[in-house]
């Protein structure tokens, strides 16, 4: 049986309603109280520590299992915003945007990439992980990483991905079961005072 823990970031320093993916955002000032938090819902002695690199997973990873080495992947980065990074989703071209919110799964960002390709690296990092370390383990890493994984495990249709699974900073979901056939549970997933913004104001 494997017992794998998917661990959200906390939450960043950008200001809400800024295009952000693969930019080495740092935390904010509740980092430690968001990750006191997340510890409550952890067990001790994890078998295997992995993480996005960029410093809002490595350094939560690092956080909450101090005494471990942690393995970094690249393949866990969130999804490469490429022209839209760190620019306001309000102020995108429209002739860009839209296509992309039509089918966000399978249009690439213009210089970065689709969801489908974060699909397909998340999955061959998540499979590989799974398949080399012994439970628990534990993978801190993003939102759009964490609901590919948990679309995969579910059989979910990853452009229904965001509607089915509200993943907010600092959640806590754990996997269960023998690989193929694992199922999930929210151990920790509070509602922030303020929604997150990740596409432009007008689609909500």
């Amino acid at each position: 049986m494997k017992d794998i823990y998917l661990i959200r970031h906390t939450t960043p320093a950008v200001a809400k309603g800024i295009c952000y993916g693969q930019t080495d955002l740092d935390t904010t000032a509740s980092f430690a109280e968001e990750a006191a938090i997340i510890r409550t819902h952890l067990p001790e002695g994890m078998a295997a520590v992995h993480s996005s690199p960029l410093r809002r997973c490595a350094m939560l990873a690092g956080h909450l299992f101090p005494d471990q080495s942690i393995n970094l992947h690249r393949d866990l980065m969130e999804i490469h915003c490429g022209e839209w990074e760190m620019k306001g989703w309000d102020e995108l071209p429209k002739e860009e945007i839209d296509p992309w919110m039509k089918d966000f799964v399978n249009i690439r960002i213009p210089g970065g990439e689709s969801y489908l390709d974060l699909h397909d690296r998340v999955s061959r990092t998540f499979n590989s992980i799974v398949a080399a370390f012994p439970a628990p383990i534990a993978i801190v890493a993003h939102g759009g990483v964490i609901r590919s994984i948990l679309s995969a495990v579910t059989g979910t249709p990853l452009i229904d991905s965001f509607k089915v699974f509200a993943l907010h900073y600092g959640c806590v979901i754990r996997l269960y079961g023998e690989p193929g056939a694992l199922q999930y549970e929210i151990l920790h997933n509070n509602v922030p005072a303020e929604k997150e913004q990740h596409k432009p104001k007008s689609f909500y």
